[in-house]
């Protein structure tokens, strides 16, 4: 997919892109490939496949959410090279976007990348989503929290739910997502305050995969005791 597609893609779909945003994009790709050289941020470098596969996948999340109505805040955990949460935040800029990630290099690259695109309300944290989970400032406050990852559902939930304010949202990007694995979930997303809400399947443009976007609803607080310590979540998934 190359820029061009990806624009005509998203029109399509009701995403306008101005000219200015088409740039962040591009300046995204490059910085993206130069510190790729440094640090492993991604296996994915090609243009095309950035596009495709970090850019549009990431923006997906806005075809089934809708972030220019009641949704201020976003947390996105584990974000690694900035997916999905800067693609969004180029496309609806009133996010105010916060980042949580256990690797330094991958902060730093991070800071360089919202200072280069002149992105305003991005705040970055180096810390395991096991303690910003439990910290007041953060707990509970966010509209909408975003993971894009390979962790199960109940591990995701665990590190995420605790950060969705009551009446929030948990967004996962999942590359696959089988049923059995959101109905060994449901336990656990119900005990940490959530319901399933919908589990939306879509294929990739340019046969590019099946995606999934999981939607899990905030109705009650987490108890406190959630998240547990770092490395729990993976090591017990409840």
């Amino acid at each position: 997919m190359n820029p061009e597609e990806f624009k005509a893609a998203l029109q399509e779909k009701g995403i306008p892109l101005t000219e200015k945003k088409m740039e962040q994009f591009d300046q995204y790709l490059t910085l993206l490939q130069e510190w790729n050289e440094k640090i492993n941020l991604t296996a994915i470098t090609e243009r095309e496949e950035v596009y495709l596969k970090h850019f549009y996948d990431s923006i997906t999340a806005g075809l089934f959410v809708d972030f220019t109505k009641g949704v201020h805040s976003l947390c996105d955990v584990g974000a690694g090279a900035g997916f999905p949460s800067i693609p969004l935040k180029i496309v609806f800029p009133e996010l105010e976007v916060t980042i949580v990630d256990s690797l330094n290099k991958r902060i730093q690259f991070l800071q360089r990348l919202v200072d280069t695109l002149g992105l305003d309300g991005v705040h970055l944290y180096h810390d395991r989503a096991e303690t910003f989970g439990q910290n007041k400032q953060f707990r509970e406050s966010f509209d909408v929290v975003t993971a894009r990852a390979v962790a199960r559902m109940s591990v995701l939930a665990e590190l995420c739910m605790p950060l969705v304010k009551k009446g929030g949202l948990f967004i996962a990007l999942k590359a696959s997502s089988s049923q059995d694995e959101l109905q060994d979930s449901k336990q656990a997303i119900t005990k940490l305050g959530g319901k399933f809400r919908e589990d939306f399947s879509f294929e990739l443009p340019k046969q590019a995969g099946e995606r999934h976007i999981v939607l899990i609803d905030k109705k009650k607080e987490t108890p406190n005791k959630y998240p547990r310590k770092p490395g729990m979540p993976n090591k017990k998934p409840l």
